[in-house]
């Protein structure tokens, strides 16, 4: 079972947004916010949303490529280590 996530009232982050804040950055773990009892919204420190979008990203180029080679579009690895020397070479 994976660690439960810190859930607070939006009433508490108006009353100290700042110690929310400070709380979210050092914790690196997302926090819930709930408005009459339900979630409405999570805050994440911004460090953890560019690691989790640089890691959506990478899952989503893989499945693309998974798509590519069931369609028979892909490139061969010999090609793309190639075409990746070349372009190291040109810079």
């Amino acid at each position: 079972m994976g660690k439960v996530p810190s859930i607070i009232p939006v009433t508490d982050l108006r009353q100290d947004a700042a110690k929310v804040l400070r709380q979210v950055k050092e914790s690196k773990e997302p926090t819930v916010i709930t408005q009459r009892g339900r979630a409405a919204a999570v805050i994440l420190s911004l460090e953890e949303f560019e690691r989790a979008e640089n890691e959506r990203q990478i899952l989503m180029l893989l499945a693309k490529g998974e798509r590519e080679i069931e369609d028979g579009v892909g490139h061969s690895v010999e090609d793309v280590f190639a075409e990746a020397d070349k372009l190291l070479e040109d810079g």
